[in-house]
C-alpha cells in the first residue's frame, strides 16, 4: 500500500501534519483538560470519538462532502453552538467543583461521565471545528496523486493522520494528568477544578465562535 503514494510526498506530509497536530488547538486543549480531571485512561473514550470525527472530516474533505456542508451553514452553525454551549456548561460546573468532570476532595467519589458521553464530546468537537475542515481541504488534496487510485492513497494518509493525532492527544492528556498529580500533592483540588473549568469554557467559546 505504501507504493500507492509518492514516498517523497509522504516524507513531507508526516512532519507537516505532526506540526499542525501538536500545535495547541481545541481538541488538544480538551484532551489536556480531561487528562487533568479524569486521567489519561478514561480520556481514551474521548479520544476515539475525536479520532472518528477527524477521520470523517479528512475523508469528507477529499471526496467533496464539505461542499454539502457549505450549502447548509445553518445546520453547521447549530452544531457548533450546541457543542460549544455544552462545553461551557461543563466548564462552569468544574469551576464550581460540581458536575461529572469535577475532581472531588474525596478520592474515588467522582461522578464520572459515561464512555459514550466522552466519545460524543470528542466527536462533536472534531467535526464542528471549522479550522479542521479548512485545514483538511487545503492540506490533503496536494498530497493526492490524480494519476493513481484514490482509495489506497487516502487510506495511507488517513492512517498517518489518526496515528499522529492519537499520539498528540496522549501527550496532552499525560501533561494534564501530571499537572493534576502535582496540584493534588499541594491539596489544591479547587484550584485544579478552576484551571480545568477555565480551559473547558475556553474550548467551548472557541468552538462556538470559531
Amino acid at each position: 500500500m505504501m507504493s500507492a503514494i509518492d514516498l517523497q510526498l509522504l516524507a513531507l506530509f508526516i512532519p507537516t501534519f505532526f506540526f499542525v497536530s501538536i500545535t495547541p488547538g481545541m481538541c488538544m486543549t480538551l484532551s489536556m483538560t480531561l487528562g487533568m480531571t479524569i486521567g489519561v485512561k478514561r480520556s481514551l473514550h474521548m479520544m476515539w470519538g475525536e479520532l472518528l470525527g477527524v477521520g470523517l472530516v479528512a475523508v469528507s474533505a477529499v471526496i467533496g462532502v464539505a461542499t454539502i456542508m457549505l450549502k447548509y451553514p445553518n445546520a453547521f452553525s447549530a452544531l457548533k453552538y450546541l457543542g460549544g454551549s455544552y462545553l461551557i456548561y461543563l466548564g462552569i460546573q468544574m469551576w464550581r467543583s460540581k458536575g461529572k468532570l469535577a475532581i472531588s476532595d474525596n478520592p474515588g467519589s467522582e461522578n464520572l461521565m459515561k464512555p459514550f458521553q466522552l466519545a460524543s464530546q470528542g466527536f462533536v468537537t472534531a467535526i464542528a471545528n471549522p479550522k479542521g475542515w479548512v485545514f483538511m481541504i487545503s492540506l490533503l488534496p496536494p498530497f493526492i496523486n490524480p494519476t493513481q487510485a484514490l482509495t489506497p492513497q487516502l487510506s495511507v494518509l488517513v492512517a498517518i493522520i489518526l496515528i499522529t493525532e492519537f499520539s498528540c492527544l496522549l501527550m496532552y492528556a499525560s501533561g494534564g494528568q501530571t499537572l493534576r498529580l502535582f496540584l493534588q500533592k499541594s491539596n489544591n483540588v479547587r484550584l485544579l477544578n478552576k484551571i480545568a473549568g477555565s480551559l473547558m469554557v475556553f474550548v467551548g467559546i472557541w468552538l462556538a465562535t470559531g
